[in-house]
């Protein structure tokens, strides 16, 4: 998954990146196993925490410097999306790298997004829905998948936890936060 590839580059030096992951998502086993495969590829140890609760939220945190963990990978989930600031400010409490999926969780003082740019499949949402109260068919529209992706880091962020992003990743991302 580009999202731990991307935190191994930010963080060489991890030797084990936890995923923090919904058991309650039914997507859960399928990015729990492209991480894994990732994280193979990289040579980190993957260890996976679970949460469907606030307070499982701050267990697994909790559980993070006993891993030994350099790292979190946040699952893209709606439960997690709605726990933005929580989660932000538990990576910061505890003094690690995070990545999530969108760059509202920068904004709230994340350290690192990747992920889809929401307003352009809001507006790709609107088109379709367009033309469906014109007339047109659902099962005529064609499947469209995301073709716009957004990096995004917080420098304030990188600086409370005292990190250095190479120019060379700097100069990948699309919006930095200052």
């Amino acid at each position: 998954m580009a999202n731990s590839k991307l935190l191994c580059e930010l963080i060489p030096q991890a030797t084990a990146i936890a995923l923090l992951v919904n058991p309650d998502n039914e997507m859960t086993g399928k990015h729990i196993s492209i991480t894994q495969e990732a994280a193979r590829a990289k040579g980190v140890q993957l260890p996976v925490l679970k949460a469907a609760t606030e307070g499982e939220i701050d267990t697994a945190f909790a559980s993070l410097g006993q891993l030994q963990a350099g790292g979190l990978v946040v699952e893209a989930d709606v439960f997690f999306f709605s726990r933005r600031e929580q989660l932000a400010r538990l990576a910061s409490r505890h003094s690690v790298p995070a990545i999530y999926a969108n760059r509202q969780y920068a904004a709230a003082g994340g350290l690192v997004s990747y992920g889809t740019d929401s307003p352009a499949l809001a507006r790709q949402a609107g088109v379709y829905a367009g033309r469906i109260l014109k007339g047109a068919k659902p099962a005529d529209l064609p499947v469209q998948q995301p073709t716009t992706f957004e990096l995004v880091v917080n420098l304030k962020t990188v600086k409370t936890l005292g990190l250095t992003i190479p120019p060379s990743i700097l100069a990948r991302f699309d919006e930095v936060i200052e």
